[in-house]
């Protein structure tokens, strides 16, 4: 008995990527199917959607009126369930064959947020992409019904699914690789003059340089709790975060760039709190921060009210007033080490692969077990 996977487009990291990984790793056996795969090597595919055969593969906001379209003329499959990783429109995918008569599920990152949320993604907003998505908003609420069941990241995913969809769903959180920070990181030469530079104690902003990802309130809580500070990553709003930090808590806030492997690890390692004041659907940079034995300040709305336990495993924030913050860094100093690995522990990959395969073979029977 034979599956589908299907996915977005495929790139070389991304959250959804990662769990396209899982998911492929998970049904070794499943045949894979995207709009277009540009993973640099990271990914194999059966196959593309026209897409991938034009200019529009480079430029994902022009293609978007297109997708729909795409995803509704893929080839024949001889395969007896499909499964779509979607946070756009591939939970639209429709087979010829007996792919086409198989029951479909959607593992859902979101629905999509220029389409139903576009105050949440600033791709959403101008007055073109607002039309667009008025016009999509029917079509993606009709082929939404097709699934025989859907998966959602968390309860606030499922929260939007089903007020967006008019579905219920089963909440799935995605997979986190907890191990990979666990135990001492090995830094190479470069690496340790980097960290060896920064102070011994200080509050961590981690993620790219974007609005959305509201890292001046990073800036705030070192400055509320008379801490210093270290924004790793890039991105768009590195000179504004400059100025943010110049203004608010001079001289105290340092820049890492883009830090990856044993350097984001030792990072998470020596902070004494990642704050991650973002809204996200999960968020997995706190369940990674958790899972080296650090304590996370963040967002009381979103996913990762769902992943940190506020006086457990860190603190979650809701004003994010002066004083709010100050008690905040006052709160995740206090919990402990062990605390946050036992919490991470319940996102690892494994807690996904195995809720992952009953809910499939739940909804398809032998086919999937």
């Amino acid at each position: 008995m034979t599956g589908v996977l299907v996915h977005e487009w495929l790139a070389p990291r991304g959250g959804s990527e990662n769990v396209f990984e899982s998911l492929a790793a998970t049904f070794p056996d499943a045949r894979r199917y995207c709009l277009w795969n540009d993973s640099a090597g990271r990914f194999t595919t059966d196959g593309e959607t026209w897409l991938a055969r034009t200019p529009l593969r480079r430029h994902k906001a022009a293609a978007l009126p297109l997708m729909p379209l795409a995803w509704r003329r893929l080839p024949e499959v001889d395969a007896d369930w499909v499964l779509t990783s979607s946070h756009l429109f591939a939970h639209h995918a429709r087979f010829r064959g007996a792919a086409a008569r198989a029951p479909k599920l959607v593992y859902a990152h979101t629905p999509a947020r220029y389409i139903w949320n576009p105050e949440l993604d600033g791709r959403g907003q101008n007055l073109p992409a607002r039309a667009v998505s008025l016009a999509l908003q029917p079509l993606d609420r009709h082929r939404a019904q097709e699934p025989v069941a859907i998966a959602a990241n968390s309860r606030f995913v499922a929260d939007r699914i089903a007020r967006f969809w008019d579905r219920e769903s089963t909440v799935i959180h995605p997979p986190v690789d907890v191990a990979r920070f666990r135990g001492e990181p090995l830094l190479g030469d470069e690496d340790q003059r980097v960290l060896d530079a920064l102070p011994l104690d200080f509050l961590l902003g981690f993620s790219r340089f974007i609005a959305y990802k509201r890292l001046e309130r990073v800036i705030e809580a070192g400055a509320a709790a008379d801490l210093p500070v270290v924004l790793a990553g890039a991105g768009p709003e590195q000179e504004r975060l400059r100025a943010v930090a110049d203004a608010l808590h001079p001289g105290r806030v340092h820049f890492v760039a883009s830090p990856r492997g044993a350097l984001a690890h030792a990072l998470l390692d020596r902070a004494l709190a990642l704050v991650f004041p973002a809204i996200e659907d999960f968020g997995i940079v706190p369940v990674e921060a958790m899972a080296a034995g650090t304590p996370v300040i963040a967002s009381a709305i979103g996913g990762t009210a769902e992943t940190v336990i506020h006086g457990e495993t860190g603190a979650l924030v809701e004003g994010w007033s002066r004083r709010e913050l100050r008690n905040a860094v006052a709160t995740a100093a206090a919990v402990s080490a062990e605390a946050c690995r036992t919490r991470a522990d319940a996102f690892a990959t494994p807690v996904f692969t195995a809720r992952i395969r009953s809910w499939v073979a739940e909804h398809t029977g032998e086919a999937a077990s």
